[in-house]
């Protein structure tokens, strides 16, 4: 291999649109990109995702001579990113809310099944962050909870289905994400903390993981100043990527850097600088997930350092062999019968169903003297697709009861609150859904409102359960953790008597 055909496979790149555009055909074709990433924007359909699958395969097999890694990130629940005919599982928080490790396995082989069946043979996922933060607003209902061992536990659960299954899993987001208060696709999170104290919380799932032979680990955006001197974040740190992971920890899988286009990188380091970085970090894959641009400068800024000599190239190429080591793992055969079968969308809903949890109080029964109100579901962070996977959740309850739902705003101002409470006054029973009400407070002065007509009130969390510890005293608190169909219509039972048998996987 060349020099450039071997930095082509330590890249992945995305791209914006159904098909492969003539730009980033160019752009493949010139720096030999082996690799490939895509997102909820890239997909319409179950056969149009299998056509760009093979299209994605042909290129880069002709222009380079080995397969894709085919990147997807299809963690569940805000997370996923597969068309509405294939099937989507609930976010770790919601299975870990089970109170059953087997949901995560079976969660695991669900998607697993999707994916072959699908062309995609990468998953970014599970999380492994321990979310000890609740103001976090980047992992929050991505992780299995606030207690590491669970998360180990769950975590462990979540990967075994991988191994030999054809597609490569990732754990994320080394040496974690969870005590953080700040989104690293908008800004730059920084965690005070010694490698230690890591050791005592965040690291115990990534060692549980590699243990298990997790195949990839990505490395967050996260400054560690108490571990890197230097002021850059754990993607750039050679002292964290190889000396903690790698030598410390004996990791020996794939190392992955989180997109080198999230705010964190691009606008305090820039993409290119921070891509070279990476790579002298001792990072095996460096991604760039959306603008061509900025593709093509980092694949340039690359293939100019090396030019300089500011790689070890014995490293590079122990790096590109294990890359191709692994991609002789992974199953390039597209199964259209595994994707999208009945039994595995009903376990799906099934999940979602047995995570539903009662955190105070009784519900009331539902009809259609009940109003619903609450948000419609929004991009709550870098991590979510643009648009919401579901209709909003007073919308959905007003035609299953016959009854009125008002969606309001996710931060309502007191106008709207007055308004609402006045409308709300005149029926039986209130049911308000939250979505991150403990980021979003109007949401939180709206509940004080309704509880102040008089009318019974039941609350549900439909995302992060943090909201509920700021709820005025009401008829029901419930956690539901995901804003999608399945928890819509397994709340819908529950509103018709069903009972609830999850339990919170954090402190409230």
């Amino acid at each position: 291999m060349t020099i450039q055909q071997m930095l082509g496979q330590k890249l992945v790149f995305g791209f914006h649109g159904t098909e492969l555009s003539e730009e980033f055909i160019s752009l493949v074709k010139e720096y030999k990109i082996g690799n490939v990433i895509l997102f909820l924007r890239n997909v319409q359909s179950a056969d149009q995702l299998r056509r760009l699958c093979a299209q994605i395969q042909e290129l880069i097999q002709a222009e380079t001579g080995y397969p894709a890694l085919i990147i997807i990130d299809q963690e569940g629940g805000m997370v996923t990113r597969l068309p509405q005919d294939a099937v989507n599982v609930p976010c770790a928080m919601a299975l870990a809310a089970t109170g059953d490790p087997e949901n995560a396995r079976r969660a695991s082989e669900i998607t697993i099944r999707q994916l072959r069946g699908l062309g995609a043979n990468f998953n970014m996922a599970p999380v492994l962050d321990v979310n000890n933060n609740p103001q976090n607003p980047v992992i929050g209902i991505r992780s299995f909870g606030d207690d590491p061992q669970l998360v180990a536990a769950f975590g462990r659960a979540a990967l075994e289905p991988y191994a030999g299954s054809g597609i490569l899993c990732c754990g994320k987001h080394f040496p974690g994400h969870g005590d953080t208060a700040v989104d690293s696709h908008l800004g730059i999170p920084r965690v005070d903390k010694t490698e230690e104290e890591l050791e005592k919380l965040e690291l115990i799932p990534f060692r549980r993981a590699a243990e298990a032979g997790i195949p990839a680990i990505m490395i967050s955006h996260v400054l560690f100043p108490k571990i890197e001197k230097e002021e850059i974040p754990c993607t750039m740190s050679r002292r964290i990527v190889t000396g903690l992971l790698k030598e410390k920890m004996g990791y020996q899988g794939l190392i992955l850097t989180d997109c080198m286009e999230m705010g964190a990188i691009r606008d305090y380091y820039g993409t290119p600088q921070g891509t070279v970085a990476a790579i002298r970090a001792g990072v095996d894959l460096a991604e760039i997930s959306s603008t061509i641009g900025l593709e093509r400068g980092a694949a340039q800024a690359v293939a100019e350092a090396a030019a300089r000599g500011e790689f070890d190239m014995e490293e590079i190429r122990a790096s590109v062999e294990k890359i191709l080591q692994f991609k002789k793992k992974v199953c390039y055969e597209i199964d259209p019968s595994l994707c999208n079968r009945e039994e595995d969308r009903q376990a799906a809903r099934q999940m979602s169903r047995q995570a539903v949890t009662c955190c105070s109080g009784t519900p009331i029964p539902a009809d259609e003297r009940t109003f619903f109100c609450g948000c419609a579901d929004y991009r709550a962070s870098g991590a979510g697709n643009e648009d919401g996977s579901a209709g909003p959740f007073s919308e959905y309850m007003a035609k299953a009861f016959g009854a009125v739902g008002v969606v309001t705003s996710k931060d309502p101002d007191p106008e709207e609150i007055r308004r609402t409470a006045l409308q709300a006054a005149q029926y039986d029973s209130i049911v308000l859904s939250t979505c991150n009400g403990h980021l979003f407070r109007g949401q939180i002065a709206l509940a004080r409102a309704l509880a102040e007509t008089g009318r019974p009130l039941t609350v549900v969390a439909l995302r992060n359960p943090y909201d509920i510890p700021l709820l005025p005293d009401c008829q029901c608190a419930i956690a539901a953790y995901d804003y999608t169909t399945p928890s819509f219509m397994a709340l819908e039972e529950i509103f018709r008597g069903g009972a609830m048998t999850g339990k919170l996987p954090v402190k409230l």
